[in-house]
């Protein structure tokens, strides 16, 4: 059998005069009772292979199974292409037919679908161009934040999914558990005895690898994690996911201003990967969904981030004039509105703040000495708000115990945390990355559900 050729490699090379194999699925088929053309895409790329085929070198019961989601395989000779958008194509000598594809009921027919549709049937989503093109991307900036790491001198941490604590203080966890839940155990109180569950102890799935990268940190210097993570809040919003992929760099030696430095870094490089290793994906959802999304890139790329205190933020939303939706003052935290007004409106350039209210932020957060701000910044970026939340994390034992006594954090959980700072601390720094917000800015997409392929969100676990 002839090796399979990609046909992403075979329409990039452009080279013709040769025979070839390629196997896809049907995109359309049209023709005539003397040639068919069949444009087959097996996912490499965004672009078909057209494939000539002789009607009268085949069976003719064979071509008629040959519908929209059929699979194939191909054999024939490559010559250059008289069509436009194409440099070859492939005259048919031989033709394999893997699997039929039912047009009375393959969802997928040449034919508009919403993109609402298209989560109701997300086992076959990829084989559209969209999706193709976004799972191609996801794929991409996945490969371009390892290496970022890895040519940076970090090393790749596997922090874990199932943990006792909550790193963020929220409580919106998924409880994690072999316990009988018709007729669990109870203690004297009344209460679930979870010393009879498989851990001894309540347990959760993570929503955040940060607390342990931190360990690491204070270890190898430079870690990051790069995982699933988890959040049981009940927000069925285009912005939230309940399962979703964090990246959490963790940087020994680091103050805020070295933090902020990294961050902008990392997502310039990002960006920069995906404007030259994904250009026709890109292109098609430039033009298909959003006509600002290659302009919107190159934003973020080729300028310098702003960077402002808070305190400076919300006096430029005071003085905006603007009626937001979530009155803003000192103290209150800043919605998306708020964020994406400094972006868009106001600076015209992503926008780095720093030095927000302790009262509004994690435990762990380094305290300024004005008693009540934060070594805390945020990264915010057009039509997305925030995509990164970091901080420089406070190293001094009794400030940070203080913080948790303040914050109702039990010492008892967190003595493993505890003990880094009495035992070699040093200055340290780190941030979060949501994979999907990345992925929302890179491909122009407008519904978190569909930068990645099985969606969890409130009453949907399907697939």
């Amino acid at each position: 059998m002839m090796k399979r050729t990609r046909i992403s490699d075979l329409l990039e090379s452009g080279q013709s005069g040769h025979e070839a194999t390629v196997m896809g699925w049907v995109r359309t088929k049209r023709g005539n009772k003397n040639v068919a053309f069949i444009a087959l895409n097996d996912g490499s790329c965004i672009s078909n292979l057209q494939i000539v085929v002789n009607v009268a070198d085949f069976d003719e019961e064979v071509l008629k199974k040959v519908t929209t989601g059929a699979s194939l395989r191909i054999n024939g000779l490559v010559v250059p292409s008289p069509g436009q958008g194409q440099s070859v194509e492939m005259q048919a000598t031989g033709l394999e037919l893997f699997g039929v594809a039912d047009p009375e009921s393959y969802p997928l027919q040449k034919k508009g679908h919403t993109l609402e549709f298209l989560r109701s049937i997300a086992h076959l989503r990829p084989r559209t161009n969209t999706f193709g093109a976004v799972l191609r991307i996801r794929h991409a900036m996945a490969f371009a934040i390892h290496k970022y790491f890895n040519d940076n001198g970090f090393f790749y941490l596997h922090t874990p999914i199932i943990t006792a604590s909550d790193a963020e203080g929220a409580g919106e966890m998924f409880r994690v558990t072999t316990l009988d839940m018709k007729n669990p155990p109870c203690n004297e109180k009344g209460d679930i005895d979870y010393s009879q569950d498989f851990f001894g102890r309540e347990t959760n799935l993570t929503v955040s690898g940060q607390l342990e990268g931190e360990l690491g940190a204070l270890a190898l210097s430079q870690i990051y994690t790069f995982g699933p993570t988890f959040r049981a809040e009940n927000s069925n919003t285009p912005r939230h996911l309940a399962e979703f992929w964090m990246i959490e760099p963790e940087m020994a030696f680091y103050d805020i201003e070295d933090d902020m430095d990294l961050a902008e870094d990392f997502l310039k490089y990002l960006i920069r990967y995906a404007l030259q290793h994904c250009g026709d994906d890109l292109k098609f959802l430039n033009e298909m969904y959003d006509k600002e999304l290659i302009e919107r890139l190159h934003l973020v790329a080729d300028n310098a981030f702003i960077r402002l205190t808070y305190t400076e933020a919300i006096k430029i939303l005071e003085a905006s004039g603007k009626s937001f939706e979530f009155p803003i003052s000192w103290g209150k935290d800043l919605q998306s509105e708020h964020e994406r007004y400094l972006v868009e409106q106001h600076f015209h350039k992503p926008v780095i703040l720093t030095d927000y209210p302790r009262d509004i932020k994690a435990f762990y957060m380094k305290q300024n000495d004005d008693g009540k701000t934060v070594r805390a910044m945020d990264v915010l970026f057009p039509r997305i708000g925030e995509i990164i939340g970091g901080s420089q994390r406070e190293e001094d034992y009794d400030k940070l115990l203080r913080r948790m006594q303040e914050m109702n954090i039990p010492e008892e959980s967190m003595w493993w945390y505890l003990e880094t700072r009495k035992f070699g601390t040093v200055p340290h720094a780190g941030f979060g990355l949501g994979f999907e917000r990345l992925l929302l800015f890179v491909t122009g997409m407008g519904n978190i559900r569909d930068v990645i392929p099985f969606p969890r969100t409130p009453q949907n676990a399907d697939f």
